[in-house]
């Protein structure tokens, strides 16, 4: 599943010039009505139409285009992608969703192999992001806030971190990561780390974000085409490996239901 590096990534192509910004929706095709969380086809359709995309941002892993009107919203789920083109294209169109025709002629196509993935047409974003929490590069997302957060709570770091009303954006890659580079074992329960620790793993946290942004994300998902963060894992994916650290063995084990991958030396469990 895209996460929030890959999703920013995504973003910041469709903010590029010339991409969708400042363009006006002629049309739209609606190809697997399922996609759409609101409204239904016919009215979405309808609403739609004769809008301009005046903006393109992300909260958490929605991609947000703020239009005339109204918002559009799109959770790429687990396969979910954003292609613009123009013209005739050599890709494999066979599993896009929703379509959306520009007045000059090029097209945004919302392309979904698994079917998972959502799109609302809102007039009020907050209707769908009420319940998130806080960004993980939000300048009042303090060391000490977060630590009251972490405080608060006797769940395990690893589906705590994961659960997107706790914070947003944070999946199972880098989640793996930051907890690695602050020797934090997965299991921990939130409220046993010491707040050294806790500003430590914020830190980890955004350094690990950064990197995936920087970096384009990560391409480990065969219907995702990202960057090269994935030769930069320092434990995902990579149990049964030496730990670049350390050189102990790398271990996977499966916390609140997630395959999740760590060093047992530099991160030793709780007692």
């Amino acid at each position: 599943m895209p996460e929030l590096p890959e999703v920013e990534t995504i973003v910041r192509g469709l903010r590029a010039a010339n991409t969708i910004v400042e363009k006006t929706i002629i049309n739209s095709r609606v190809l697997w009505q399922r996609s759409l969380a609101v409204p239904l086809p016919l009215e979405f359709q309808q609403l739609i139409k004769g809008q301009k995309i005046l903006a393109v941002d992300r909260r958490g892993k929605y991609i947000v285009i703020k239009l005339t009107s109204q918002s559009l919203l799109i959770h790429l789920r687990m396969s979910g992608d954003i292609f613009v083109e123009s013209g005739e294209s050599n890709r494999n169109q066979k599993h896009d969703r929703v379509i959306l025709d520009f007045d000059d002629g090029s097209r945004m196509s919302f392309n979904d192999t698994r079917k998972f993935g959502r799109i609302w047409l809102v007039d009020d974003p907050k209707i769908v992001f009420g319940k998130l929490g806080p960004e993980p590069f939000e300048e009042s997302l303090t060391p000490e806030i977060f630590f009251e957060k972490l405080n608060r709570s006797k769940r395990q770091i690893k589906p705590l971190l994961l659960d997107q009303t706790f914070m947003a954006g944070m999946g199972n890659i880098y989640t793996d990561e930051s907890l690695f580079i602050a020797s934090i074992h997965p299991t921990t329960p939130a409220n046993l780390i010491l707040f050294e620790k806790t500003a430590l793993l914020l830190s980890a946290i955004r350094e690990v974000l950064s990197e995936g942004i920087k970096r384009n994300g990560a391409s480990i998902d065969w219907v995702y085409r990202g960057g090269d963060f994935q030769n930069h894992f320092k434990v995902y994916q990579r149990d049964g490996e030496a730990c670049h650290r350390c050189g102990a063995i790398l271990q996977r084990m499966v916390v609140g239901q997630r395959g999740t991958h760590f060093c047992p030396y530099c991160q030793p469990k709780a007692a």
